[in-house]
Order: C-alpha cells, then sequence, then structure tokens
C-alpha cells in the first residue's frame, strides 16, 4: 500500500479533524469478514457506498413515512425521512468533531429494515412472527439478506449504530448517538409538516412552548434543535440537549403522538394493513415452494417463518398492494 494513498492520508487527517471523543477510521474494529483495505476510501466511506448502492435502499424511496399512499408528491417516504436524517446527522458531526462518513452511513442504513406500510407494518409483523423490530431486522438486511445472503459486511462501528439507533446501547460511540438523536429530530419536524399538509393539524395547534421555543416554522425548528446540541455537547463525551430545549422537544413529541400519529384520520386506513400483510405471510407459510428462489434456497438455514418475514418486511407498499392482489383477487374484478 502507498504511504500516500488517497486512504491513508484521509486517515492522517482525521487523527487531526476528529476529537479524541469520536472514531477514527484507521481505529474501526473491523468488519465479520476480513477484507484488505482501498487505497482510496476509508472504511466507513466504503460503508456508505455499499449501503447505498443496495437494493434495500433503492425500495425506501415506495415504503411509508407517517401517511399510507397519499396524495401528493410531497409527502415524506422512507427514504426521504433517511436522507434528512442523514443531512442533519453529518451537520452536528462536522461540528462536534466526529466521523462524519460513520455518521452517514449509520444514517443512511437505520431504516433498512422497515416494513411495508411504516410501523403499521412493523406492527403487524410482530403479531404474525412473535418478534419483529425494525432496527433488528436493518441489521439482518446488512449482515445477511444483501448479496445473496452475503450481506455488505459493514464495519463493526456503522452494524451497531444501525441496531441501536432506536433504543441506545451504553458502549454506543458518539457517532452512533448522533444518529439516534438526529432520528428523532427529523421524524418529528417533518412528520408535522405531513401532517399539516394533510389537513390533520395546523401550525398554530403544536404547543405554545413549542412555537415559543422551538420556531414557528419547520426549519427554524431543526435549526433550534441542531445548535442546541452542538452548543451543549461540544468538548464532551456524550450528545445532550439544554434542560429547556429537551423539554420542548419532548412536548412536541407528545404532541405529535397523541394528534398525529394516534389521529383517526391519519391512521384511518392502518386496520387495513393486518389483513394484507397477514394474508401474504400465510399464503407462503402454507406454499413456501412459491417463494422466490432467492428467498426459498435459504429456509433450510433460518426457518421457513424467518424467511417469510424477511420476504414481506422487504417489499415496498405498491409491491405488497399487487402482491396480494395477485394472489387473493380475481383478474376480472382487479382494478386496471
Amino acid at each position: 500500500m502507498p504511504i500516500d494513498s488517497p486512504r491513508v492520508k484521509r486517515e492522517e487527517l482525521e487523527r487531526i479533524m476528529i476529537s479524541p471523543y469520536g472514531v477514527w477510521s484507521a481505529e474501526s474494529k473491523g468488519r465479520l469478514v476480513p477484507e484488505p483495505p482501498c487505497n482510496i476510501r476509508t472504511c466507513f466511506q466504503r460503508d456508505v457506498d455499499r449501503i447505498v448502492h443496495s437494493k434495500a435502499f433503492r425500495r425506501l424511496k415506495h415504503k411509508t413515512q407517517v401517511f399510507l399512499q397519499p396524495e401528493g408528491d410531497h409527502y415524506r417516504t422512507r427514504m426521504t425521512h433517511t436522507l434528512e436524517v442523514s443531512r442533519i446527522a453529518r451537520t452536528m458531526a462536522r461540528a462536534l468533531m466526529l466521523n462524519e462518513d460513520l455518521v452517514e452511513a449509520a444514517s443512511l442504513g437505520h431504516d433498512l429494515g422497515h416494513t411495508p406500510f411504516g410501523h403499521a407494518g412493523e406492527r403487524a409483523l410482530k403479531e404474525l412472527c412473535g418478534d419483529f423490530k425494525h432496527y433488528e431486522q436493518s441489521l439482518r438486511v446488512v449482515d445477511f439478506l444483501e448479496k445473496d445472503g452475503k450481506g455488505l459486511n459493514l464495519t463493526f462501528e456503522v452494524r451497531m449504530a444501525i441496531l441501536n439507533h432506536t433504543t441506545g446501547a451504553p458502549d454506543d460511540t458518539l457517532e452512533a448517538r448522533c444518529v439516534r438523536i438526529s432520528d428523532m429530530v427529523a421524524y418529528i419536524n417533518h412528520d408535522v409538516d405531513d401532517a399539516i399538509r394533510a389537513g390533520i393539524v395546523t401550525a398554530r395547534d403544536l404547543p405554545v412552548n413549542v412555537r415559543k421555543i422551538l420556531g414557528e416554522s419547520h426549519s427554524a425548528r431543526i435549526n433550534t434543535i441542531t445548535e442546541d446540541i452542538i452548543s451543549r455537547s461540544f468538548g464532551r463525551n456524550d450528545i445532550v440537549m439544554s434542560p429547556e430545549i429537551e423539554a420542548a422537544v419532548n412536548e412536541f413529541r407528545d404532541f405529535m403522538f397523541a394528534e398525529v400519529y394516534k389521529n383517526p384520520k391519519a391512521k384511518s386506513e392502518e386496520e387495513k394493513v393486518g389483513g394484507i400483510l397477514g394474508g401474504i405471510y400465510d399464503y407462503y407459510v402454507r406454499n413456501p415452494d412459491k417463494l422466490p428462489q432467492d428467498y426459498k434456497k435459504f429456509i433450510e438455514q433460518a426457518g421457513l417463518d424467518r424467511i417469510v418475514c424477511d420476504y414481506v418486511a422487504g417489499m415496498t407498499d405498491k409491491y405488497a398492494i399487487y402482491k396480494y392482489s395477485e394472489l387473493f383477487i380475481p383478474v376480472a374484478w382487479q382494478v386496471r
């Protein structure tokens, strides 16, 4: 390996640009399957590329964020949510002198295991499979399901940030904590933006403290929260908010759960999700020979229920509806 290769130069720069609280690429704990380093990219840069070029990442553009099949082109999907998380997390990481490439890889990969129909699909699969968590499925996607059972062979740090992006872990890197808090900052802000667009709530419905402390607009709120996190966390081995901002964010989140995430108008179609995914799941459990060959060949290794769960979880909203229609609705009745 040439001593002046782009990767080596970048690794040397990281020791200057990234604080001792961050993760230096050269000190990564490595991959499940060791492989030679790239001449050009650091290990975390390679992980970004592997995720972006994966099939699971491409499917995110047709997976629900909050609203099922919304009318209009400007509602968020799981893909746009992922990109917004990545931008917020990278802004924090740069200001806090953390590893931006690690943050970007974890941000882009954190929701790869999400089901069709958002959290309604996750709840449906949990009932069907007994135990299903989208963050565990995201790790399964990158470790096994991608590349015909070989997985993406990502670094330990990216894999753990993906796995723990919802619950956290005592040994999280600061980069992982950055992704976790950015996920929350992104979804409460863009979900209320979509809810206003859909007529579920109005901007004036937001609690007074939220509007007064965080801001009246989508961009103002994200900027207020992000600046507060950066100012409170710089030079510390933690990612934190000030008490005032944290209280306002918690009030904002409580408002979203009460008025949007559990709102009958926003969730009116979700009761149908269990029927769609349940029908597809039961069909393939009873007819495993009908599974695609890419999944069928792993039944002996992982078990039929697990593989059917993987197949259904990987579907986009549109494909799940298409597959249900194909399996259960007579051709003459299908809408063309």
